[in-house]
């Protein structure tokens, strides 16, 4: 363990129960913060999907017309 952390959990076992229980419910908060800003890579699972529809539509018009489609 480095010294760092051997301090802070010193500090952790000095504290009352109800300090303790507080310091790991803001470790678990930061925890969940730093999960949710991890990098996942976008698929594109979707590409070419309408390439059927490239010789009706330009690009722009799908742009304009997919809107409709799914209301």
């Amino acid at each position: 363990m480095s010294s760092a952390l051997d301090s802070v959990v010193a500090k952790i076992r000095k504290m009352p129960p109800d300090l303790q229980k507080e310091v790991i419910g803001y470790i678990n908060q930061l925890e969940q913060r730093s999960n949710m800003h991890s990098t996942k890579k976008f698929k594109f699972e979707w590409e070419g999907s309408l390439a059927h529809l490239k010789d009706r539509y330009t690009s722009v018009q799908l742009q304009h017309t997919i809107p409709d489609w799914w209301n």
